[in-house]
């Protein structure tokens, strides 16, 4: 076979180097696009519920008039549901994509399981919100409750969970295992103390988009008999006397701010507007919020490791 002249060299790394540029100028195109249509987003938003974002607005209940009402149930609704929702999904999602990626046996069984827990990631909401329908509200009898809802959405976003957890664990190099095992470590021991410490980054990645997909889905939380108007709270978690906490709030009904969305956007009123647009910009900065915590969490674990 005939080695490739210098020139022809030179010429192939050229074309190469051309390339190279060409896909980081498509690459930053698209993330200037996609920076562009949040800031649009958020812009349009603001612009037409900015005004709106005063205390009271926070602190009322919905009304039939547009200049009284507010979220104040709704964003209660919300934080309460999210809170089942990551109790839920965070321990088991971690656990399931831990054990698959580290412990399972490689065979017919485990493979269907991760086929089965990618489909499940592009299952439309609704159909969740029918199962869950029929499991959570029939047949264990939870109700119309935060209780309820907050499985539906762990379940939502569970294989996203998984997925993720198993991602990053398995961009754990494998000499890390081994230099583990050689001192002696037990397989607990290298993937607690281990893989998991670098592997967080990831996993908390994964679990903040899981639950900033969660807290703006609506279809599932209707199918299952959420509240568009509530002029009630859930009951407080915190109690006056031993033992100081209470899990009443579970079985209450309830709203969350996608919903209150709903129910201002479909009604005639443009003052009605003005709310749902106030309240997408909350919806927004909660999200934002979220992703800033776990940018913040990930660098603290990188931190970590290099020390």
């Amino acid at each position: 076979m005939q080695k490739p002249s210098p020139s022809e060299i030179e010429k192939s790394v050229a074309s190469n180097k051309n390339r190279d540029k060409l896909f980081a100028v498509l690459g930053l195109l698209a993330t200037f696009v996609g920076m562009l249509t949040l800031a649009a987003l958020l812009a349009d938003l603001a612009m037409d519920g900015l005004a709106r974002l005063k205390p009271h607005f926070f602190t009322s209940y919905p009304s039939r008039f547009a200049g009284q009402a507010g979220i104040l149930s709704a964003w209660v609704g919300t934080i309460l549901v999210m809170i089942v929702t990551a109790v839920t999904a965070i321990p088991i999602g971690v656990g399931a994509g831990v054990y698959l990626e580290e412990y399972a046996p490689k065979n017919w069984f485990t493979a269907m399981i991760e086929i089965n827990i990618a489909n499940l990631a592009g299952v439309p909401s609704i159909v969740y919100g029918l199962m869950a329908l029929g499991l959570f509200v029939y047949l264990f009898r939870f109700g119309q409750s935060v209780l309820s809802a907050g499985l539906t959405l762990a379940l939502l976003i569970l294989p996203i969970v998984i997925v993720a957890t198993r991602e990053s664990i398995r961009a754990v190099p494998g000499s890390m295992r081994e230099a583990a095992y050689a001192l002696g470590a037990t397989k607990w021991q290298t993937t607690s103390d281990h893989v998991l410490p670098y592997s967080m980054g990831g996993i908390l990645t994964g679990v903040i988009i899981g639950l900033s997909r969660a807290i703006g889905e609506t279809a599932p939380l209707i199918t299952i008999g959420a509240l568009t108007f509530i002029a009630f709270l859930p009951d407080s978690p915190i109690k006056g006397e031993f033992p100081f906490i209470s899990f009443d709030w579970i079985w209450s009904p309830y709203s969350v701010m996608p919903i209150q969305m709903f129910n201002w956007v479909s009604r005639p009123q443009a003052e009605f507007h003005l709310n749902a647009a106030a309240t997408g910009l909350v919806l927004m900065v909660m999200t934002l919020a979220m992703n800033g915590i776990a940018i913040y969490f990930r660098y603290r674990f990188r931190k970590r490791i290099k020390w």
